[in-house]
Formats: structure tokens, C-alpha cells, sequence
């Protein structure tokens, strides 16, 4: 059997070292399952690491992505059960690709009432904004939220509001994401309002972060002492500059929470997270042929369309 991937040999700009081959299928190793791919999101997360930017803890060549939902199409013993359900193959190798082998016990099971295109997405931003939310509680505190028309901070303004924060405001560039926020509740910051962010970021006790750069520098020069910055993500490609004492400053990656986590707690956590996911909003989402993987990556990078790019990794998908 056949494996039509999306590998990269080198590091680079996902859309000039990315390539489209047909490998080999394994063996499935034991303990495993080998997962038919359906959709599977295209995120900041899968294309960052094709640059290079983690080239200390990435092996080439590679499979890119690293979320996405298939059917179970090959188990044995005591994993049997799953053959035909919807899964989440987590953790394991690159997405990308129509088959996917994964440790059985770190296989997310989906629930009937979830649809395939909300299953797809339901680890990266989900699972970030909610150990975040958890590991950074916002009750009875003023949050300011950059990034706010992308998936993780969507839910991340949501699920602060629901943890009682006192009022959420998000900073936006796309005014379809405006119309967005404030229909959820959300004060909605254009990025260009420098008052209105001084004014915020002067007023914020947490400061969720996804950008960097002279953004994350501007808001960190006006917040006040014993507030809090949490760093998630640089969309802007910089870092800002670490040489002051206002607020505390925290870094969030998601694998140093989940490194330690017990299959038990990794399970119980998508038990809980499903139906906050059922009851949130997320943008909608546009689904791509695996052949039109360019098209996906450059509607992805332009966010003219407002709609999450899925890669359709199997015939039938869409």
C-alpha cells in the first residue's frame, strides 16, 4: 500500500520545500493503529516547524502537520474496537499524508455529534486556549487578546469570558473579525488603535499574546506591574525585547504541559473539551484537495477569505 505524503527534505519556506510524494506503507509497529487521513487544518504550528525554526528537535525528511481527523483501517488485540471510528491520531508522525500510524492508546475517539470538519481542528488551538485558560485563570480580571480573529485566540477570549474574567478585548485586523468579537461579547481593538491598545494594555491584568514584535513591545511598555504577559506564539516572525520589570512575562508552549501528562489525563481532557468546542464559535472553514496543498497554504497565509484552509487528505473528504 501506497502513501501519497506532503514531506520536506529541507528547511524552508513551507511553499518552496514542501513536495508531494508517494511512499512506501510500513508495517504497523505493535500498540498501534493506522488511521485513514480526512481533513486535517492547516495552522501556524505545521508551518513553522517546516522552516526550521525547531530544526534542533526535528529529523529529516519530514512529514508536515501535526492535527487532523481520519478512520481507523488497521488494528490489532485490544485496539480492534476502533476499527471504523473517527479518530484523532495525536502525537505521533506528520498528518499530511492519507495513512497515519499512532500509539492506540493516544488516539482521540470522536464523538458522534461532532462533525468532521470541527473534529479536524478540535487539538492545536483548542487544547492551547484551554490550558492556558486553566494555567492562567482570568476570573474577575481585564484581558487583552491580540490576534483575536484566529482560532485560539477566538476561543481563548470565549473561554476567558466564560472562567468569569471581567471584560475581554481583542485587537484585530480583518473587520469581519470586528463584526465577530463583538457579537461574542468581545471589545474589538483594531490594530492600527494605538490609543485604544495603550489604554488596554495600561488596564490588563493578562495579556494573552500570539504576535511578538513591536506589538508585544508597545503593550509590555504600558502594563502595569504584577500583571501578567503570556507569550503563545510570534506571528509577527520577531521576538520583543525581554529588558524590563513591569509585568511578569511567561512563555506558553503547549508540549512542556502535555510532556508529563498521564494517557489517563489525556484522554479525560478531550472528554471535557468537546462539548466547550460544540458550544463555541470558530471561523468557518474551506476545504482543499491534498493535490492543492499550495492553494491551501496561500489562503492560509493571505486570511483574505476569513476561512480555516483544510486539507482534504483522502477521496471523498470534502
Amino acid at each position: 500500500m501506497n502513501n501519497l505524503s506532503l514531506r520536506y527534505c529541507r528547511f524552508g519556506a513551507p511553499a518552496k520545500v514542501l513536495e508531494l510524494v508517494t511512499l512506501p506503507t510500513p508495517s504497523i509497529a505493535p500498540g498501534h493503529i493506522r488511521v485513514r487521513m480526512q481533513l486535517a487544518p492547516v495552522n501556524a504550528s505545521d508551518l513553522i516547524p517546516v522552516t526550521g525554526a525547531y530544526r534542533h528537535r526535528i529529523s529529516l525528511p519530514a512529514i508536515a502537520g501535526y492535527e487532523g481527523v481520519g478512520i481507523v483501517v488497521e488494528a490489532e488485540g485490544e485496539s480492534r474496537w476502533l476499527l471504523g471510528k473517527r479518530v484523532l491520531p495525536l502525537r505521533s508522525e506528520g498528518v499530511w499524508q492519507h495513512y497515519v500510524d499512532c500509539p492506540a492508546e493516544l488516539a482521540i475517539v470522536v464523538p458522534e455529534a461532532i462533525e468532521m470538519p470541527l473534529a479536524a481542528r478540535a487539538y492545536i488551538n483548542p487544547v492551547a486556549a484551554s490550558l492556558m485558560v486553566a494555567h492562567f485563570p482570568p476570573r474577575g480580571k481585564t484581558v487583552l487578546i491580540t490576534a483575536a480573529g484566529s482560532d485560539c485566540a477566538l476561543l481563548l477570549a470565549q473561554w476567558a469570558r466564560a472562567a468569569g474574567a471581567h471584560q475581554v478585548a481583542g485587537i484585530y485586523r480583518s473587520p469581519a473579525s470586528a463584526q465577530v468579537l463583538e457579537t461574542l461579547g468581545i471589545t474589538a481593538i483594531h490594530h492600527r488603535d494605538t490609543q485604544a491598545i495603550q489604554r488596554w494594555a495600561g488596564a490588563a491584568d493578562i495579556v494573552y499574546d500570539a504576535v511578538g514584535g513591536t506589538l508585544a513591545d508597545f503593550m509590555l511598555d504600558n502594563m502595569r506591574s504584577g500583571s501578567r504577559f503570556i507569550s503563545y506564539g510570534l506571528l509577527s516572525g520577531k521576538a520583543f525585547n525581554m529588558r524590563r520589570s513591569n509585568p511578569d512575562i511567561h512563555w506558553f508552549l503547549i508540549r512542556d504541559y502535555l510532556r508529563h501528562m498521564s494517557v489517563a489525563d489525556w484522554q479525560a481532557m478531550f472528554i471535557e473539551l468537546w462539548p466547550k468546542l460544540q458550544r463555541s464559535y470558530l471561523n468557518d472553514s474551506e476545504a482543499y484537495p491534498l493535490q492543492q496543498w499550495r492553494a491551501a497554504l496561500a489562503a492560509y497565509q493571505s486570511g483574505e477569505s476569513g476561512k480555516k484552509p483544510l486539507l482534504a487528505l483522502s477521496a471523498g473528504a470534502m
